[in-house]
């Protein structure tokens, strides 16, 4: 064999090795992230303290699987108490500010009698995590809209808004976008001011549905440049009838992909809470037919 044939079979092999070494290690990150992203936002059930819940998210960086959009329902003795925010940018840089939002929520949505003083320990603990990050880290000047919302066992529902998108509202035969007041700024843009008043929303009523949403929602466009139509999707779901949280966070990211091709160029998550409270029978039991997957088709993968 020729020496220019020997140094280009050698040279091959060492190319082919590398790259097999690359996508080795490549496949090992994404295996990682997506673990962490899993225990960060970890399974919600199907059922809490009577509401139906059901959430997914889908990463604008697809190998990994990470986002920087944020969901968490708890019941307290305060009341259902939760969280939907949205970190700036996206991927690994985002996560550490999640973890830092979400694990603040879970002890103070516990600890604090009042919403305000949730939103000031989730206030603390992003300030804590910018400054441990140092001001060259692309955590540094991380900001998180964050929508707060607490339900009542009346039905009332209190909220705090730092920039986030209002919910909508599904009753009876009908969906319409719910607002309280102007947002205060994103959590992290500007320190909160010295009185936080909470917000009130219309009383959930029984059979009633709350659909919590971020931005790349919104944002999503398909191949012309058409913004997804999030109303007229849940309109159409309310006309169609009861449906099970799942369900509806089914047919809305079947939507938002069918609208997007599969394209994604923002994180995107959707967080859904139905009243199943004083529900008669048969009615919850048909709103709770669908026991398909809790994330749509893996697309969160």
């Amino acid at each position: 064999m020729r020496p220019g044939a020997v140094f280009l079979a050698v040279g091959t092999g060492i190319v082919l090795h590398a790259r097999r070494t690359i996508l080795h290690e490549l496949r090992q990150a994404r295996a990682v992230a997506g673990a962490a992203q899993n225990a960060l936002l970890r399974p919600l059930p199907p059922h809490l303290a009577g509401f139906g819940l059901a959430a997914a998210q889908l990463s604008a960086d697809r190998g990994a699987a990470v986002g920087g959009d944020l969901y968490e329902v708890i019941a307290t003795e305060h009341g259902l108490r939760v969280v939907m925010g949205d970190v700036r940018g996206h991927g690994l840089a985002a996560l550490g500010t999640v973890a830092a939002v979400l694990g603040s929520f879970r002890e103070a949505a516990h600890d604090e009698r009042e919403l305000a003083g949730v939103l000031r320990r989730l206030e603390r603990a992003l300030a804590r995590h910018q400054r441990t990050r140092g001001p060259q880290h692309p955590a540094a000047e991380d900001f998180v809209t964050l929508l707060l919302l607490e339900i009542a066992d009346d039905g009332r529902v209190r909220t705090l808004n730092c920039g986030h998108p209002w919910p909508h509202r599904l009753r009876g035969r009908g969906a319409e976008p719910v607002a309280a007041v102007e947002p205060l700024p994103p959590l992290g843009a500007f320190p909160l001011p010295r009185e936080l008043p909470t917000a009130d929303l219309d009383r959930l009523l029984p059979g009633d549905t709350l659909v919590l949403y971020t931005d790349g929602v919104l944002d999503a466009r398909d191949a012309r440049g058409r913004f997804f139509p999030l109303a007229p999707v849940l309109a159409g779901v309310a006309r169609a009838g009861p449906m099970s949280a799942r369900t509806v966070l089914r047919v809305v990211f079947t939507a938002l992909l069918r609208h997007t091709g599969n394209r994604r160029c923002d994180d995107a998550a959707v967080l859904v809470v139905r009243d199943d409270r004083d529900l008669p029978h048969p009615a919850r039991s048909r709103a709770g037919a669908d026991t398909g997957p809790r994330r749509p088709a893996d697309e969160s993968s």
